[in-house]
């Protein structure tokens, strides 16, 4: 069977699976559980995305995210790398943690998206491991449903606002939503194609993003960033320590580039470059920690 394409759009929105290699454990205590997402709120916020639920089981994880500058393999390629080599080096181990190629289905956001917010949070439930999404730690179900504080790179407000806009009548409707998931028909039935899960308009859209050949480098960045702030406003009022802060940024998160910057800014783009690796150092440190 031929390998499903990997599609990479602007918005484009994925469930993301990714088992251990030969379905071993990828977690063997908290500590690897907790260290996964401190890595992966690093990715989410170095690559721009929206995280809008998780659940990591023993040997593998669902990630439902949201893409905007259109960068799944660049962030999932940091995602598993990051988390190989300090898995590796903590439990003295070498070679493959995960499997080689995880999957990502194309979700059409407007009909499926609360619905994986329900199903990926209901995995333990289904698999025996607990009786209720609430015993569950590792996934995303507790800080949605207001349980706990949760990790700060989770897009709950989001969530909760498709059920109302006053939060304790929205924590109510969600809670009792994934409940009823356990009654509902899981929505695998409907994937097409092994990559899409939408309704045939939207598949027709992406199928025709396809035949164009349009890949993410091939659209103006004019039409990628459409929505960023110029240059002036992120460097606004800066002091240096914040400065640094907004080089990154405009870089990783605005699409700038390192000579926009450093025209912007009179310095050699050598020197933004130095900034963006500094930085970046330093969100490794406090996300990634070994």
């Amino acid at each position: 069977m031929a390998r499903p394409l990997r599609i990479e759009f602007p918005n484009a929105v994925y469930h993301v699976t990714s088992r251990g290699n030969a379905r071993d454990a990828i977690f063997f205590d908290e500590e690897d559980f907790a260290n996964f997402l401190n890595i992966l709120c690093f990715v989410v916020k170095r690559y721009n995305w929206i995280l809008y639920a998780y659940c990591l089981m023993s040997n593998h994880y669902h990630l439902l995210i949201e893409t905007p500058d259109g960068n799944l393999s660049s962030g999932m390629r940091q995602l598993n790398g990051i988390y190989t080599q300090q898995f590796n080096r903590r439990h003295k181990r070498v070679g493959h943690v995960l499997q080689g190629r995880y999957k990502a289905i194309l979700v059409d956001k407007d009909s499926y998206l609360l619905e994986l917010c329900r199903y990926i949070v209901l995995n333990p439930v289904r698999a025996g491991i607990v009786r209720h999404a609430g015993q569950w730690k590792w996934s995303s179900y507790k800080s949605t449903a207001g349980y706990g504080k949760g990790i700060p790179c989770l897009a709950k407000d989001w969530v909760l606002l498709q059920f109302s806009n006053e939060r304790a009548g929205a924590k109510k409707l969600y809670i009792e939503f994934v409940r009823a998931g356990l009654k509902a028909e899981t929505p695998w039935k409907e994937i097409k194609g092994q990559i899409y899960l939408g309704s045939e308009e939207f598949i027709s859209k992406i199928k025709k993003f396809i035949s164009g050949k349009k890949t993410i480098k091939e659209i103006p960045k004019a039409q990628r960033y459409i929505t960023r702030p110029s240059l002036e406003d992120i460097f606004k009022q800066k002091g240096k320590r914040e400065k640094e802060k907004a080089v990154y940024e405009a870089h990783v998160q605005y699409g700038y580039t390192l000579k926009d910057i450093a025209a912007f800014l009179g310095v050699h783009y050598a020197t933004v470059s130095r900034i963006v690796k500094r930085v970046e150092e330093k969100y490794k440190k406090l996300y990634c920690k070994t």
